[in-house]
Formats: structure tokens, sequence, C-alpha cells
């Protein structure tokens, strides 16, 4: 087996929008935003969740070298979702390769012994852990081409909380995002960050700064009130309507909880209603490429088995919120 060292120009990197600026350091921001944003961002943008590697090869073998800084599981997710490489050919989900104990230095196997034939890969990097890819390896002679093109050049930009951010997909290519982009053959970017999509004006600018056929905000929870969310709703979507006049804006209001049973305090119904009057407004005010999408017709009451604990989804809920999501955003963009 040959190792070829990454990053390397044939392997090509999607899902972190300023991939450029960080490279090869696989993070969500870049460094100069470091001192602008809240400090649990920027350690939450060390997880490079929606990354991927992505080339087409007739390699008859295929393995991965990876260092993690730091290994710390998680209580409600498994380790194959939280730090695993997932590997997808031909659109087609093969296997995940992780660390089985504390091990940070790991190399994983995907296959050996396949026939020499072309085959389109991705590997979707693991959603809530750093990590450096050192190499990938495959058998000497084996071809390295581009893959196939998006269906657009521009990505849709997510942002959120950790729902957004892949909480708790048990393979990265579970995430809901991930099974948007796969059905519409469109790349994404994921800027969800757990316990901290506050809608922050910073994380707005952010956004903004990436050209993208979309925008997808998927963000209340974090904010603790109806009364926060009302404060940073609007603005959000000003700051990015000002850099971007003529993208599509998609505005979820919150998915079912199980708190909204049993936790009298909830404010999930109010923050909805925050999200519906100020898609309203801008309606009203003349924005014609805004769009609201209720969050319980992506994961509703009737859906409750697809969450992991009160709030955050599995691999049912995921792949139910991707499906009525998917047809949505199809009609919005011309697919």
């Amino acid at each position: 087996m040959q190792w070829i060292g990454f990053p390397d120009e044939r392997f090509v990197v999607n899902g972190l929008g300023w991939w450029d600026e960080t490279k090869p350091v696989l993070r969500r921001l870049p460094e100069r935003m470091q001192s602008v944003v809240p400090p649990a961002v920027w350690d939450l943008a060390q997880s490079p969740s929606a990354g991927r590697i992505r080339f087409a090869t007739d390699a008859t073998e295929l393995a991965i070298h990876v260092r993690y800084p730091s290994l710390r599981f998680m209580t409600n997710m498994p380790r194959v979702g939280q730090l695993g490489i997932d590997l997808w050919v031909d659109g087609k989900y093969w296997r995940p390769v992780y660390p089985l104990d504390e091990t940070s230095d790991y190399t994983g196997t995907f296959f050996e012994g396949l026939p020499a034939e072309r085959r389109e890969v991705c590997m979707y990097l693991g959603l809530y852990a750093p990590v450096e890819v050192v190499a990938i390896g495959m058998n000497e002679g084996a071809s390295i081409e581009p893959p196939a093109p998006f269906a657009l050049e521009k990505p849709i930009v997510y942002y959120g909380t950790s729902i957004t951010q892949g909480g708790c997909a048990s393979r990265a290519g579970m995430a809901y995002q991930a099974e948007v982009g796969r059905a519409l053959n469109l790349d994404y970017i994921n800027l969800g960050f757990s316990g901290n999509g506050k809608g922050e004006k910073e994380l707005a600018e952010a956004c903004a700064e990436i050209d993208a056929c979309c925008y997808v905000m998927d963000f209340c929870q974090n904010n603790r009130t109806a009364a926060e969310l009302q404060e940073v709703y609007a603005p959000f979507l000003q700051t990015i309507r000002h850099r971007r006049p003529d993208t599509p804006i998609f505005c979820i209001t919150t998915i079912f909880s199980t708190a909204e049973v049993w936790n009298p305090a909830s404010e999930h119904e109010k923050m909805r209603e925050v999200i519906r009057r100020v898609v309203e407004d801008r309606v009203a005010a003349g924005d014609s490429k805004i769009s609201l999408v209720e969050g319980y017709d992506l994961l509703g009451p009737d859906d409750r088995l697809g969450l992991v604990d009160a709030t955050h989804p599995n691999d049912i809920g995921f792949m139910g919120m991707a499906r009525s999501l998917t047809p949505v955003l199809r009609d919005v963009l011309g697919l």
C-alpha cells in the first residue's frame, strides 16, 4: 500500500467553508474569526462536521491514517458518529472506520482485495471531534481523479444548534444535511454549534461570507427564552440579507421535543411564533426569497421515536427530517 500525505490536491475537500484558509487544519471557521466569535463556538468549530474528502479511484484497497488531538466520548451519541470516518461509495453507504479504544493515532482500512474499477469515494469526517488526516492509503498504481460535480456550484449553508451539528446521528453520513446533500447532489456547509447556536451577529456575518445557493436557519433552542430569541432572530436574518439580497433563506421552527410534554416551562411554541412573525414581517416588507419551514413537518409529535433523548434526533429522526426538507429545497432551487 502507498500512503499519500494529506492534504493533496487530488483529494477534494468539501463542506469546510474556509478550507483555503485553514488547510491543512480541518476546521469550520478560519483563524481570523477566533477573536470575534464566542470561545465555545471556536472550540466547537474544531470539529469538522460536514467535512468530506471526495475523489474517484480504481483502487483495490483503501485506508486512512488519522490523529485525534483529544478523545472525549459523548453519552448520547456513539463514537462512530462522533469521530468515525464514514465511507460512502457511488452514493451508497459502505462502512465507517474508527478507533475501538483511546488510541489517538489510528489507521483504518476501508477495503482491500476488490476489483480495479472506478468508484466515487466520499469520506464523511466525524461530527463531534477534531481530527487530523495524516494520509490516505491505496494500492500502488491506483488512479485518483476528480469527483463528479455537484448539481449547483454553490453550497447550502446551515446555521444552528447541536441538532444542526449532527447530534445524534449514528454515523456522519446520517446527519440530515448529508442526506439532503445526497438526495439533491448538493454541497453543504455546517455551521451548527452544540449548545451555542444563539444567533450572534458575528455568526450571521460568517454565514453571509459564504456565497451559498441558499441558507437554512435551524436555531432557536439554544436561546433560553422566546424573548431572547426575538432579540437576535430578525437582526440575524437582516445581516445575511444585507450581503446576500437574492439568496433564498429557509427558516425552520424547532422540531418536536418531548420536553413540550413533561416540562410546563417549555417555550418551544413561543419560539416558533417568534420565527413565524419574523418571516411574516420580512415577506410583508417585500422579501420574496425567504421561506418558513415548520419543524413539526420535519419531526413532529407523532415522530418522537426519532429522538435519542428529549431533543436530539436519531437516524430515524434525521431521515424523516431530510425526506421532508428535500422537496422544499428542490422546489425553490429549481432542481
